[in-house]
């Protein structure tokens, strides 16, 4: 049967999400800043964002982004112009960037775990004019500082140790009063309101433009496939600085008068007890964490939960069946989409392990392709006329989404990064006729016969852990800075049980390499998710006849020390430090008896 006459609930899914989008083009001024004050209006008193340490009602929301707003053109903050946001997630992180961007400024949401070179790069190259740090991330931000472009000036949220001037004690002296229209020049949906970073296939993070028209779009597209209403209440623990966490799971319930629980971070520990306690009814997922409650011994009080739907992204056939099974979840969003890309899939029929499907009545609107790649280049392969092949049914290809410049279908387009070399690379021409242009997702799927699109993996030097991409370039890079590394390539291995690729490095040393000092690097100029978990120490790393190394075979030979004459190390998280890896400890890593 017809996937799109299987159920009327999934098609009121498509059909909601479409008539609650279709507004979005014709009403340019209309910006979710917009929406948010006149939601006050509408809802009130009525809970709007919770945490543990705050909680804004709807009425605060907009009085709290106007605060913003105000404190903004007071500093001279004009249209076009940059504020970083490198804070934890909180109440606050949102009505910052809403408030700022209600006046045509952009606000980059920096990724929290960066370091050293890493932050500084993310922050030059978008060019701020101020940055707000976090009380807990000031020492960080502190290191950076010097190596910033001059004139940036350092704000700071919360009580802590810091030269920086408290940004929320200013706003307390800041009416909240709406904006006057002679205030400023209000940005129109087709204006720039974020940046979000990612880190693409390759390279350091790139800086990708995120329009006011995405935001609504997002917004009020997953509003409409959640169907969420007033009595909704969301629990986000996913990094605000993301698309998904920071826009997706608190704009789609918002924009109905829904409510939106606020976590840190994730605890599977407290996972069940927070969403019983705040009484929510949808749970933001990626797949990992899924995984770890799965794993995780019965909890008294999981299936107490008033969950109607789970929404994300990364869910692995195999955990998915179980979780929803174990915690009997009514139903499953799955979806898959890009923060710069033009399309996105949805399974709406909650078939485990698909990642979604475009519906024939829409395929006009957002043409997706899998197309053949060469396995030794990367590049697409071409047909005798110069075009593009189309990969037949269940063959592996790259997912490639048609370029549309229709002002009246703005969810075509490709905005793109900062870095216009980075932009045209994202962009392939000539695909299927002269002159169209397709957006390539650097992502490998196969697609069933029914229309159903599989993440089969990442191409070229990336690969994701931890709900992150990383590149492996980049931390390849920060390998051969330290003394003693002659040569380095990093990869990405499989462990059973767990989603995406670790990370593993195989490395050439000098004598006077030290050990020790090598995880102290790491930890201090990369992130916890991008650090390598294995660590191959070769006499020489074979390369092609390009002189590339040979990452597939390096990743096809694991980190079994059985199987390898290399010495293996582990980082143990509770050792803090790399431990040479034995046929024992390789068996408790297999089978999960080993924290990673």
């Amino acid at each position: 049967m017809d996937p799109d006459r299987k159920s009327d609930t999934t098609l009121n899914g498509w059909m909601r999400a479409l008539q609650m989008t279709a507004p979005i083009p014709q009403n340019a001024s209309v910006t979710l800043p917009i929406v948010i004050e006149s939601l006050a209006d509408k809802f009130g008193p009525a809970p709007a964002l919770l945490s543990d340490n705050e909680t804004l009602s709807y009425c605060a929301l907009a009085d709290r982004c106007n605060r913003y707003a105000h404190w903004a053109l007071s500093q001279g903050i004009a249209a076009g112009d940059v504020v970083c946001l490198l804070m934890l997630n909180c109440p606050d992180y949102m009505a910052i960037w809403l408030g700022i961007t209600r006046i045509g400024a952009i606000v980059s949401l920096v990724n929290t775990n960066l370091v050293g070179s890493q932050l500084a790069h993310s922050i030059n190259i978008v060019a701020p004019r101020h940055i707000i740090v976090g009380a807990e991330l000031v020492d960080a931000a502190a290191v950076v500082l010097p190596l910033l472009t001059p004139g940036v000036r350092p704000w700071v949220h919360g009580r802590g140790n810091s030269d920086f001037q408290r940004i929320d004690h200013e706003i307390q002296g800041i009416a909240g009063d709406r904006l006057r229209p002679a205030e400023y020049r209000p940005p129109t949906i087709m204006d720039r309101a974020l940046y979000i970073y990612t880190s693409g296939t390759t390279g350091l993070p790139k800086a990708a433009n995120v329009s006011h028209f995405r935001l609504m779009q997002w917004s009020y597209w997953f509003a409409g496939m959640m169907n969420t209403d007033a009595g909704d209440r969301m629990y986000n623990c996913l990094p605000m600085y993301h698309s998904i966490g920071g826009v997706v799971a608190t704009g789609s319930v918002l924009v109905n008068g829904g409510s939106v629980v606020i976590r840190e971070r994730f605890s599977a520990r407290r996972f069940w007890d927070d969403v019983i306690d705040w009484n929510c009814t949808l749970f933001q997922y990626i797949g990992e964490l899924c995984r770890y409650l799965v794993n995780l011994r019965p909890h008294p009080r999981e299936a107490e939960h008033r969950i109607r739907l789970c929404c994300g992204n990364g869910l692995r056939a195999d955990i998915w069946r179980e979780f929803q099974r174990r915690f009997r979840i009514p139903q499953i969003l799955e979806f898959y989409a890009a923060t710069e890309g033009n399309f996105s899939l949805y399974n709406c029929e909650g078939k485990p392990g698909a990642i979604g499907r475009m519906p024939s009545f829409l395929a006009h609107r957002s043409p997706v392709a899998l197309i053949k790649l060469d396995p030794e280049t990367g590049n697409p392969v071409r047909s005798e006329e110069g075009f593009c092949i189309r990969c037949p049914v269940h063959e592996v290809g790259e997912a490639v989404g048609k370029i549309v410049e229709d002002r009246s279908h703005a969810g075509g387009r490709f905005e793109g990064y900062t870095d216009k070399q980075a932009t045209d690379s994202k962009v392939l021409r000539n695909v299927f006729a002269n002159g169209d242009a397709w957006f390539r997702t650097g992502d490998l799927m196969r697609k069933d016969k029914s229309g159903y699109f599989y993440f089969v993996d990442r191409i070229g030097d990336t690969f994701r852990w931890k709900g992150e991409n990383v590149s492996t370039i980049e931390i390849a890079d920060t390998i051969a800075q330290f003394p003693g590394v002659l040569e380095a390539t990093v990869y990405g291995v499989t462990i059973p049980g767990t989603e995406g690729r670790a990370g593993m490095a195989a490395i050439v040393v000098s004598e006077d390499f030290d050990l020790v000092g090598f995880r102290r690097h790491l930890a201090e100029h990369l992130p916890e998710y991008a650090r390598p978990l294995f660590l191959r120490v070769s006499d020489a790393i074979e390369v092609t006849a390009t002189f590339k190394p040979k990452n597939q075979e390096l990743a096809r030979d694991g980190y079994n020390p059985a199987a390898i004459a290399d010495t293996i190390y582990f980082s143990d998280r509770e050792r803090e430090a790399f431990v040479k890896l034995d046929d024992r400890l390789y068996q408790r890593i297999r089978t999960g008896n080993i924290r990673l």
